[in-house]
């Protein structure tokens, strides 16, 4: 286990400054430190009218084989190509409110995996065609007598398996087959030690041999922490602390990117120590904030990072919790 604070040293992020989205030419703002060091590529994803293309955003980035970047906002899931227009859409009821996803190769095809908070269901549909050939529901066979089921995120094993957790409600985590049967469940809502403060974000660490559940305790106190559990559902150790409001994972060889709600993503190495801080927000009133609109928006600084996910060059793309929609690319400095 590591006990951390965000160090100061971590925030050699901004030494280019921050450029407002008010000014007439907005200019890449670096951010971050040594192997870790990234430049923001300013108005990545937005309209050419300069306006938001995806609507409220509450929701993951996932990217693909060929290399396009999906986000889900509230109204359904948006498809980017690398420079940053839309290209595709999976739009309606089937879609919306998709809070986490992960990307997955079988076969010849590959899907998405969703969980979709309000909707109370996990998902998963063909990319190719948007088609839904599995869902996800509260299992009864499970035994638990639940007057809410809310899953926050959702995140599948090497031979299928599927795991959702209901972060929003009772925090435990389901384990299903890839048929979608319920196999078991296990931690619950708590403060200890061995429960979990909101399970709000999760995804199969495979930095580690054999790979195991790296999951966000999102609210547990004093700050927030990050978990490993066995695919059996045994804990194994706290992996770090004090990171604020941690809300999801992405793996990339040895390195983990980690938002914080508070406004900021914070990296980490195999070694689960801290190599930056990225896009840290000064601003208590508009960190942790959805209600920042875009008018406001601050390049190089990040109101409620909630999801993240890294390409095959290492480049960064980021999405705020934010009433506007935002995602940002942050292109990896060598």
């Amino acid at each position: 286990m590591k006990l951390t604070s965000l160090c100061l040293s971590a925030l050699c992020a901004l030494a280019l400054g921050a450029s407002s989205l008010a000014q007439e030419t907005v200019k890449p703002v670096r951010m971050g430190c040594g192997l870790m060091t990234f430049d923001t590529v300013p108005g990545w994803g937005v309209r050419p009218d300069g306006k938001s293309s995806i609507g409220p955003t509450h929701g993951s980035v996932v990217i693909d084989k060929s290399g396009n970047i999906y986000t889900s906002a509230r109204e359904g899931v948006f498809v980017f190509s690398p420079d940053g227009k839309v290209i595709h859409n999976y739009l309606g009821k089937d879609y919306s409110n998709i809070h986490d996803m992960e990307i997955r190769q079988e076969g010849d095809a590959e899907f998405i995996y969703g969980a979709r908070n309000q909707d109370a269901e996990g998902i998963k549909f063909n990319i190719a065609g948007g088609e839904i050939v599995l869902r996800l529901k509260f299992p009864e066979e499970s035994g638990l007598k639940l007057t809410k089921f809310n899953p926050t995120a959702i995140t599948i094993a090497a031979n299928g398996d599927i795991f959702l957790s209901d972060g929003y409600a009772s925090n435990h985590i389901f384990k299903y087959d890839k048929n979608g049967k319920y196999l078991m469940h296990f931690g619950k809502k708590g403060n200890g030690m061995q429960e979990f403060n909101t399970a709000h974000g999760m995804t199969l660490d495979t930095r580690y041999e054999p790979a195991r559940l790296l999951i966000c305790d999102r609210n547990h106190e004093p700050k927030g922490r990050l978990l490993h559990y066995s695919l059996e559902g045994e804990f194994i150790e706290e992996v770090i602390t004090g990171l604020g409001m941690p809300t999801s994972v992405a793996i990339q060889g040895d390195y983990v990117s980690v938002p914080d709600l508070h406004g900021r993503v914070v990296i980490l190495d195999k070694s689960n120590t801290i190599m930056a801080v990225l896009g840290h927000n000064p601003d208590p009133k508009k960190r942790g904030n959805f209600n920042v609109p875009q008018a406001e928006w601050i390049e190089g600084v990040f109101s409620g990072t909630h999801g993240s996910y890294w390409d095959k060059d290492g480049n960064l793309y980021v999405q705020d919790w934010n009433v506007s929609g935002r995602i940002m690319k942050l292109v990896r400095v060598r």
